[in-house]
């Protein structure tokens, strides 16, 4: 089980494969995700104990901050994230829906946490930024309260460093929306 994860977010395909490399001989810490993004961005997203992801993200923060768009390090991840990640969670009763629309994948993984962590959601479904021109957003179900307050607290995050691009809840979607969705 990781403790941590960490996520650094470059402009230069070059230095975010060079941050790869850097992140795993820096520290113990398992490489889970290394590739390029739209609109030609390289993200590396790391996972392991606490202490392994700070000293991995750190050296490759180090590494270039100038060609760096977006960083985070989550110490005590929500276990529904992850999954969130690799491509969704199934929901069977949807009473309403939240989107979170960031400019970084790492600020929509942070808001998608820090969301799951305030109020009784799920992650539905991120997407982290192909063909959407580098964007990325996270969508969130619940009932409507739950919805309303982690989409609340999501784009706080996001909109914190200034990645917020918009945020909306949707109670009672329709059937449809869902299906798409998922």
């Amino acid at each position: 089980m990781l403790h941590a994860i960490g996520l650094v977010e470059f402009l230069s395909i070059a230095r975010g494969i060079e941050a790869s490399d850097l992140m795993a001989k820096t520290a113990e810490v398992q490489i889970l995700v290394s590739k390029t993004i739209c609109p030609g961005k390289y993200i590396v997203l790391v996972g392991g104990d606490i202490a392994s992801v700070t000293q991995s993200v750190k050296a490759a923060r180090a590494l270039d901050e100038s060609n760096m768009v977006d960083h985070f390090l989550i110490p005590n991840i929500h276990p529904s994230v992850l999954p969130a990640i690799a491509g969704g969670n199934s929901v069977v009763d949807v009473q309403a829906l939240g989107v979170i629309e960031t400019y970084s994948v790492a600020s929509t993984i942070e808001a998608a946490d820090a969301a799951v962590k305030a109020a009784k959601v799920e992650p539905v479904r991120m997407h982290l930024a192909f063909g959407i021109g580098g964007k990325s957003y996270v969508v969130i179900s619940g009932e409507v309260a739950d919805v309303e307050a982690g989409v609340r607290v999501g784009s706080e995050v996001a909109g914190d460093k200034g990645m917020l691009v918009h945020r909306v809840v949707i109670p009672r979607p329709h059937k449809q929306v869902i299906e798409h969705l998922m």
